[in-house]
């Protein structure tokens, strides 16, 4: 029961993550620009992966997208396709996750096919995890590379509220595919299988030599009166 308990909840916490990384990459704040060193601020610039905004002191904002996919910077590409395939993963570690655990009825007479699916699903939440943290702690660090730099001639950002809803995410994931991972040999382990045992309902063999002797000596002469 407490390997079932540690599975459900694995796949809980991935769910999570994998909830919260897509609710991450539409979000608009991936980086704010900072009003560190301003006096009188009378817009605020933010961006995420895929549009650049600005709003005014009145709340009037306006976006654009990014206008050509060539002429993005190489590690901005790289966080895209990253944030992408996490989602892609924790889909199917998710799908591989309702068929692998044991509270579930799907290919309930496959314990073994359950136990592969269990540990594919607890990997794939894995990787999901790690593709959403490397993704997200590139970006950042190009934040604070920025931020620190004092000869960056562009406007200086700082990390928005989208990363940390991510960063959330992507470590949900990773535990949950690491419960997953541990408690799945403990699940599907030897003491869950069903043994089959065959009984043989002939007259058994008649014994002779040395166990017909054993046999003789161990019960006595009146056990065959």
């Amino acid at each position: 029961m407490a390997a079932a308990a540690a599975e459900a909840g694995g796949l809980l916490a991935g769910a999570v993550g994998w909830g919260l990384l897509g609710l991450t990459l539409p979000n608009s704040y991936w980086r704010v620009s900072t009003v560190d060193g301003s006096v009188i601020t009378t817009s605020t610039l933010f961006e995420n992966l895929w549009q650049s905004c600005a709003t005014d002191s009145t709340g009037v904002y306006n976006c654009r997208d990014f206008p050509s996919l060539l002429a993005l910077s190489g590690y901005l590409q790289a966080c895209r396709a990253l944030m992408i395939a996490a989602l892609v993963l924790g889909f199917l570690g998710l799908a591989a996750g309702a068929v692998g655990l044991r509270c579930t009825r799907v290919a309930e007479g496959s314990p073994g096919f359950k136990a592969r699916m269990a540990v594919a699903a607890g990997a794939l939440l894995l990787l999901a995890g790690l593709c959403g943290m490397v993704a997200l702690s590139w970006y950042a660090f190009n934040i604070t590379r920025d931020f620190f730099d004092p000869l960056y001639p562009g406007t200086k950002y700082e990390i928005g509220p989208a990363l940390y809803l991510g960063w959330s995410g992507a470590l949900l994931a990773m535990v949950g595919g690491s419960c997953l991972l541990g408690s799945c040999r403990a699940a599907h382990g030897p003491q869950d299988k069903s043994y089959s045992y065959s009984y043989h309902h002939g007259a058994p063999a008649p014994a002779t030599g040395a166990s017909a002797a054993s046999s003789m000596g161990r019960y006595g002469k009146n056990a065959y009166v």
